[in-house]
């Protein structure tokens, strides 16, 4: 009988090391390229939808408004350039 030394590994944190126990259980299985094919058009839309032309423009909006956005901005941290425009389209999108 064989037995196999692993090298000592050192972790950043427990989620990792969970992550890296999980794959020595052979809990991760690779997916058929069907599968991987489906999952890539399904990204390439997304980034489509998310990092299409866009255009500038001007908008007037309450001060208070914008003091509020920035912040929920902030602690999602987005630009609120950037949560402003998503808001603008799910809304669109409905």
């Amino acid at each position: 009988m064989t037995t196999v030394k692993y090298k000592k590994v050192k972790f950043l944190d427990e989620e990792e090391k969970e992550l890296y126990e999980s794959v020595e259980r052979g809990e991760w299985v690779s997916v058929s390229e069907e599968e991987k094919e489906k999952d890539l058009a399904k990204f390439r839309q997304a980034y489509k939808n998310t990092f299409g032309k866009t255009k500038s423009i001007s908008l007037r909006v309450n001060e208070t408004d914008l003091i509020k956005l920035k912040a929920k901005a902030l602690e999602q941290g987005l630009p609120y350039q950037t949560l402003l425009g998503s808001i603008i389209h799910q809304y669109v999108k409905k």
